[in-house]
């Protein structure tokens, strides 16, 4: 579903730039939010005090990228505490704001914004408010960086990058309804994945794979583990030394067996994916992760580039 979102985040050259290379975002548009004037021009909303503010329409496929993510990176190349200005721009066109049109977005930016506020001591600066106007601005500044690549631009060069390689995980590996998971998995990885069930050991599908490829979670494609951090332990089960990211699992108490544990779950899907141990190789860390082949789908390291996991090639 497409949807729309203004955000001012200081010379609107650069923070059009910045987000049009997001993937998921269909289409920018440069133009003044509101202000006190109708029509105004560049002029007028520089040295006028019109009250308007510059601004990027942003047009998105919210199955691809959601508002939360958005604003994530819409905070990554602003100031959020400063007051009328970003970089060297001062003046209140260049104030930071994040002007919705659909009400159910009110929530979402503002449990956004405390989330933000917990990185500052300063109260954040930036508006929260209704679009009550904006006017497309003058066709020589839309995609003005595109027309001149040399021009001025407050955002550095790495934070353009970044966005080239931004990916939404929450929309990528959204997890599934039970009702799909029953009729995608079969009643093993049902009943581990969802149910915390366990495989029996040496009769499961990767306990004695060692060929070179990445182990992602069954219920939603989410990267977890590298064949290349996969080693022997002899339990009968995968064990890995550690996680090709930490925030892509989640670790928690289990005393469900009369005894204290740590269950490994994956972030995004909430599947149960196995425990972890102390007892696992000291030159790597000493870590044990101990994983049911039923939670994990194995794929070749000749088929990630096809697959989408092809920015963990450099892993090896």
């Amino acid at each position: 579903m497409k949807k729309e979102i203004y955000l001012a985040g200081g010379c609107f050259w650069g923070t059009e730039q910045y987000l049009q290379h997001i993937k998921g975002i269909l289409a920018t548009e440069v133009g003044y939010a509101n202000g006190n004037t109708e029509n105004p021009t560049y002029e007028e909303v520089c040295r006028k005090n019109t009250g308007h503010a510059e601004a990027v329409k942003v047009e998105y496929e919210d199955t691809v990228i959601g508002l939360p993510y958005i604003l994530e990176l819409y905070y990554d190349v602003i100031n959020p505490v400063s007051v009328n200005r970003q970089g060297g721009d001062v003046g209140s066109q260049y104030r930071t704001g994040i002007y919705y049109i659909d009400e159910q977005d009110i929530s979402v930016i503002e449990s956004s914004i405390l989330k933000l506020q917990e990185k500052y001591k300063e109260k954040i600066a930036i508006e929260r408010l209704p679009l009550n106007n904006y006017y497309k601005a003058e066709e020589y500044h839309q995609k003005y960086l595109d027309k001149n690549p040399g021009g001025y631009c407050h955002i550095g060069a790495d934070k353009f990058e970044k966005a080239k390689k931004a990916i939404d995980k929450d929309k990528k590996f959204e997890k599934k309804s039970l009702g799909k998971l029953k009729r995608d998995l079969t009643t093993e990885q049902f009943e581990v994945t969802q149910n915390s069930a366990t495989e029996a050991p040496f009769k499961n599908e990767y306990f004695n794979e060692f060929s070179q490829g990445i182990y992602v979670d069954i219920t939603t494609g989410e990267p977890l583990f590298m064949s290349a951090d996969k080693f022997d332990s002899g339990c009968g089960w995968p064990s890995f030394s550690k996680p090709i990211d930490t925030a892509m699992i989640n670790e928690l108490k289990d005393t469900s067996i009369g005894r204290v544990r740590t269950e490994v779950r994956s972030s995004h899907g909430d599947a149960h994916l196995g425990h972890v141990f102390t007892d696992g190789p000291k030159e790597s860390g000493g870590l044990r992760y101990c994983i049911n082949s039923a939670s994990l789908r194995f794929v070749p390291k000749e088929k990630m580039e096809e697959e989408g996991y092809g920015e963990y090639l450099g892993l090896f």
